[in-house]
């Protein structure tokens, strides 16, 4: 068993070194104007998804989704949120395709996960994405106000998407 498991460390190793190697060279770009590949991409949203399931808290939102709330989180997200992630016209937001990884477009592809998940996420950010951590400046309040309208941006009652002008 401690060869096994010694042969897993040292397999570990030469892949983190093989890895370091190649970034070095250049021959792994580390660049953020080139899109990530397919084994990149799926590993981080693994990795992603894996993590959150284990920190995230599954807290339901004090706040009702009442429309003054929903409309509430929309301006939020629409001065805050859509220079990265698309605006309420469903166009690609410029500046989110300057990251690395890509900036999620919300309105025109909106989030299934669910709220304590997209809470998390912005209270406190991605690492390694550009998506800063909300709760440094926000309150809990705002952020559940943004979450729950991003949550049923799809299906936003029909008052808010009158004052919207959907």
């Amino acid at each position: 068993m401690r060869k096994f498991f010694l042969g897993v460390v040292l397999t570990f190793i030469v892949l983190a070194l093989l890895l370091f190697l190649l970034a070095i060279t250049g021959v792994l770009s580390l660049t953020a104007d080139q899109r990530p590949g397919k084994i990149e991409s799926y590993i981080a949203s693994g990795l992603l998804d894996t993590n959150m399931e284990h920190v995230a808290p599954r807290v339901s939102s004090p706040v009702q989704p009442t429309d003054a709330n929903l409309v509430d989180g929309m301006r939020f997200y629409v001065m805050n949120c859509a220079v990265c992630h698309g605006g309420m016209d469903k166009k690609v937001a410029g500046l989110g395709r300057a990251f690395y990884p890509p900036a999620p477009q919300l309105i025109i592809h909106p989030l299934d996960d669910p709220e304590w998940h997209i809470f998390y996420a912005i209270k406190h950010g991605i690492r390694w994405t550009g998506m800063p951590a909300w709760g440094k400046t926000t309150s809990d309040e705002e952020i559940w106000k943004v979450t729950m309208f991003l949550s049923r941006a799809e299906n936003l009652p029909p008052g808010v998407q009158q004052l919207i002008g959907k």
